[in-house]
């Protein structure tokens, strides 16, 4: 997290998803991976939750974000791109994070894939037991 010349820098994350995020002043346009979020992004929901943190402070239209994400799947890099917005506005504006605090955009969604165990089908499924 740090700022550069009239940006915000943050980082967002969520599963394996990471988002690094660029806000500065401008219309509301939101680019991800060099693409508009509109085609980056196909469902609804992913949309809408890359924009939630901007729409809970009404400033939708006031920033520019940019950001680059890696790892993870669409809906995943969707809410690291919403954290490090969360993060990113944090820093520009410290009075918002009890907003944002509230609305749990701060708070790093620590919820992982758990590992398959060996002697295991699965993370906790077991194989079949027969008695006899």
């Amino acid at each position: 997290m740090a700022t550069t010349d009239n940006r915000i820098y943050s980082t967002g994350k969520r599963k394996t998803a990471v988002a690094r995020v660029w806000i500065k002043p401008g219309t509301g346009t939101m680019t991800v991976n060099g693409e508009t979020a509109e085609t980056y992004f196909e469902r609804d929901t992913s949309r809408m939750s890359a924009r939630q943190s901007l729409e809970l402070i009404e400033a939708l239209d006031q920033f520019d974000v940019f950001a680059t994400c890696a790892g993870g799947g669409k809906s995943a890099q969707a809410e690291a791109v919403r954290h490090g917005v969360s993060r990113a506005l944090c820093l520009l504006d410290p009075e918002k994070r009890s907003v944002l605090k509230r609305a749990g955009f701060l708070t790093r969604d620590a919820r992982k894939k758990e590992r398959k165990k060996y002697g295991q089908a699965g993370a906790r499924k077991r194989f079949q037991y027969s008695k006899r």
